[in-house]
């Protein structure tokens, strides 16, 4: 994907191809008009340097309305909206500058359906043949009494009357002098342009802070306070290609941002149909230019505002997702057992309201609490803002105001309820709650006892090691020899009948030891730093792989469902001595899944390496496999159409993260539905990435003698020749897509009548216009058929034939999230396998031209 400006050339194809796309001609081949010009009809301006469209438009039969939009783009990409209030019930419309420098739109009937304020005292001379109002590069629509555009001579301009998007440039806030708000407001739908249900918009008070509201329902996101240096909530606010800021002064406070190439084609749009704000990039991919989203809020179940309620926190790391602060308990414990946060926390010990009965206890990479009610000292330094609070009975936390330069100034008190907190895996600011002295006692000598044993055990290790080394080695060796040997006794007496896995405990405790892996354990992994479990952990908290522990059965091994001694539920893969794979996939799945990070990738807790162990740890998922839901006849009834929305569209951003946004490009290459785990909310992960290659560099495609997947889901470049790529990737994604879709697999549905398969089956309904028949019938719920259409288009494209017809995960996710995505058609499926009624998961593997098929994990 490429993110660039338009070139010469480029410019001048879509140029051509957007004016044949529309009837719309240019008046005079202007930017302007003035008192002596209109804008009639289907006549544009188009703004100096061909950037920028202004004209009548009609999205939907009826409904005239002037707009503006981009002029190189094919289509109309609407940026603003003059009359989205009052459209044109018939046409031809004018746009006029009328006599006492106003902007008006007329009807056929002469009669005013629009116009902009009367001008201020300020702007003078709009009366003058000097009068213009003139389209500009920057999509700013601006009236001005002598066309310069200076401050002074500016009657009005549609930067301060933004319709549901945000350009570079604009304003996003609020003009205290002048009284205007800055909100960005979404269509009523794709063809109504009118205000819909969701505004992002600036709260003002305390620290600056931007919402998006829901007008029946409230705020729904918020971008955590502005603290100086960002939006807490935003912390990864930062991009190569956009340079933002937030000003707050006495007379304006708002949120802009702008871009470094000034070529680059950007939007920022409140989606009223999906309930976000998201912003979208011209981008080239494999050719084709389209719309993607760069990035959106909300993204995860954290970002939902107040999700945890007062005074409970988010944390997208932690299962379940809601904590209660420290010193804090749950309102209502049965509510909160049911993942019902919203009615949130309670004290679980009263304040004394004495200077030496109540302290502080400090949270760290915090998003600050809604602040909108909150007391700002700008000057007041952080230790005299604890002592101001300790003052107050009524103050429930404190932080600095600015951390500008990563040093924490001013002063903001809490004295109402915190809420929207959520926790960062990265540095964001500290937040400090205020409890009674016993409970940050208790919390503190809590802390310090984890704490003294570990650095005295560094100090010991140091110091014999610095004194005696040659010795503590030849100590180590023969520890080593008689541990191996009492550990195959102990083995011998332990093991069940019939277990053909050498097991060999190892006694050490939990938590384990945060350790690096040896350079002869794991090869190139000697940088890599994880937990490494002791066996005899793990034979604990599986009841010495009982089988009643087991909750899976692959071509790796086994899987466990285990219980470590600090409570905590986690899933124990282990390696088999017969798999097909091996320590190779081993390593390889420990190497790559530490360096990844998103919430729908399965997390790694670490691993177990003894003799000829080797075992990963897992977060436990609780609903397994995405398999056995949409597989199972019980089952599949409980996936309603949103929570199958959800799942597809997690799974297309945890692809996305490996494939476009990772440190390192990473291909699965066996996406398929027993590799998607569920947690107790239904969130997709992905899984298992024993066979999954990195890729370096600008390196796009790899060729191998060794094709290992699964049948059903391998995209035909990658079956016969053995090429893979990130689109053998969204070929399975494809598929999946439709067995989400039907609650059918690929490989088990086979149409004797018609000879297809579910892949042709899917095409072949898509080209009738039938393509919600293959809803699964046994799905209940409410269903959205746009949606259902959309999804079903976007994974046939996916599994096109050919790889560079295949949208990248970005476009793939874009697609999925904007009904205003223009999707092409897609051409048919790229594999017909004939009949296959296996229900099970199986594995393709060829060397050379030889294929053999073996079962793969199938948890």
């Amino acid at each position: 994907m490429r993110m660039r400006a338009l070139s010469p050339l480029l410019f001048v194809a879509l140029f051509v191809g957007a004016a044949s796309f529309s009837s719309h001609s240019v008046v005079a081949a202007t930017d302007t008009i003035n008192l002596t010009t209109t804008l009639t009809g289907d006549e544009t301006l188009l703004s100096v340097g061909g950037v920028f469209t202004l004209g009548f438009f009609s999205p939907s039969s009826g409904k005239t309305y002037l707009g503006i939009w981009y002029a190189g783009i094919p289509g109309q990409t609407i940026v603003w909206v003059a009359n989205r209030n009052d459209p044109l019930d018939s046409t031809p419309g004018v746009l006029k500058l009328t006599p006492d420098g106003r902007l008006a739109i007329l009807d056929a009937r002469n009669s005013t359906v629009w116009s902009s304020p009367p001008p201020p005292a300020t702007a003078t001379n709009l009366t003058t043949s000097a009068a213009t109002a003139r389209l500009g590069d920057d999509g700013n629509f601006l009236l001005s009494a002598d066309g310069s555009g200076s401050t002074d001579s500016v009657a009005w301009q549609s930067f301060d009357y933004p319709t549901d998007t945000l350009l570079p440039g604009m304003k996003l806030g609020r003009d205290l002098k002048r009284g205007i708000a800055w909100n960005i407001t979404s269509w009523n739908s794709k063809t109504d342009p009118s205000p819909g249900a969701y505004t992002f918009k600036l709260l003002p008070g305390g620290l600056p802070e931007f919402f998006l509201i829901d007008g029946g329902a409230g705020p729904v996101y918020a971008s955590g306070p502005f603290n100086g240096a960002g939006l807490t909530g935003v912390p990864n606010l930062s991009s190569q290609d956009f340079v933002f800021a937030v000003v707050a002064t006495a007379d304006q406070t708002y949120y802009n941002y702008g871009v470094t190439d000034k070529g680059l084609r950007s939007r920022f749009v409140v989606d009223g149909v999906l309930g976000r704000v998201q912003r979208f990039v011209w981008t080239e991919d494999d050719g084709n230019w389209n719309w993607t989203s760069y990035w959106y809020y909300p993204t995860d179940p954290c970002d939902n505002y107040a999700k945890c309620g007062p005074f409970g926190y988010c944390d997208l790391n932690e299962s379940p997702l809601c904590s209660c602060l420290p010193g804090f308990q749950p309102r209502s414990q049965q509510q909160w057992d049911l993942n019902s946060n919203t009615g949130g926390c309670v004290r679980t010990t009263n304040l004394t309201c004495t200077g030496a009965g109540d302290g502080f206890w400090r949270m760290d990479r915090m998003k600050l609490p809604r602040a909108t009610n909150a007391t700002v000292y700008a000057d007041m330094a952080l230790d005299q803002c604890r002592q101001v609070c300790l003052a107050d009975c009524s103050c429930r936390a404190y932080s600095a105001a600015n951390m500008s330069g990563d040093v924490g100034r001013g002063c903001v008190i809490w004295d109402v309820d915190l809420l929207d907190m959520r926790q960062y895996p990265g540095v964001v600011q500290d937040l400090y709650i205020r409890l009674p002295q016993s409970e940050v006692d208790a919390l503190t000598a809590a802390a310090n006892s984890q704490g003294p044993s570990r650095k005295v055990l560094i100090a010991i290790v140091a110091s014999v090691a610095a004194a005696a080394g040659v010795l503590l080695l030849a100590a180590i060796g023969c520890c080593w020899f008689w541990r191996n040997r009492a550990r195959r006794k102990r083995q011998s007496k332990t093991a069940p009948a019939g277990r053909n896995d050498d097991v060999l405990p190892l006694r050490v405790a939990w938590p384990p030891r945060n350790q690096r892996l040896e350079e002869d354990q794991m090869g190139s992994g000697k940088d890599l730093d994880l937990p490494l479990f002791d066996l005899d952990v793990i034979l604990a908290a599986t009841d010495n792989f009982a089988e009643e522990s087991k909750i899976g059965q692959g071509g790796f091994g086994s899987v466990y469902m285990a219980k470590l001694e600090n409570g905590q539920e986690v899933a124990v893969k282990r390696l088999s001595k017969k798999s097909v794979q091996g320590i190779g996939e081993f390593k390889n799945e420990v190497k790559l899944i530490a360096k990844l990070q998103h919430r729908n990738l399965v997390r790694l807790l670490g691993c177990c390496i003894d003799g000829d162990e080797r075992m990963l740890v897992y977060e436990f998922m609780h609903n397994n496999s995405l398999d056995t839901f949409i597989f199972d006849e019980g089952k599949r009834k409980l996936l309603g159409w949103k929570n199958r929305f959800e799942i597809i569209l997690g799974i297309a951003r945890g692809l996305l993260y490996l494939h476009e946004d990772s440190r390192v490009r990473i291909i699965h290459r066996d996406m398929k539905a027993s590799n998607v785990l569920l947690d107790r909310n239904m969130v997709p992960k992905i899984s298992d990435f024993g066979i999954a290659r990195m890729f370096g560099g600008d390196q796009t495609t790899e060729h191998t003698m060794k094709v290992i997947g699964t049948y059903g889901y391998m995209s035909p470049e990658y079956a016969m020749d053995g090429v893979f790529s990130m689109k053998s990737d969204i070929y399975s994604f494809g598929v999946l897509v439709i067995e989400i879709i039907t609650g059918k697999r690929n490989r088990g549905f086979y149409d004797d009548e018609l000879d297809l398969n579910l892949l042709s089956y899917a095409w072949t309904l898509w080209k009738e216009g039938r393509g919600v028949d293959l809803l699964d019938e046994a799905m209940g719920g409410t269903l959205d058929y746009s949606v259902v259409l959309r999804c079903i288009q976007v994974a046939l494209l996916c599994v096109q034939v050919h790889p560079r017809s295949r949208p990248l995960m970005s476009s793939v996710v874009m697609m999925l999230s904007s009904e205003n995505a223009t999707m092409p058609e897609p051409n048919e499926p790229g594999v017909k396998m004939g009949k296959n009624t296996s229900d099970t998961d199986s594995s393709l593997t060829q060397t050379g031209t030889s294929f053999t098929e073996t079962a793969l994990d199938a948890r």
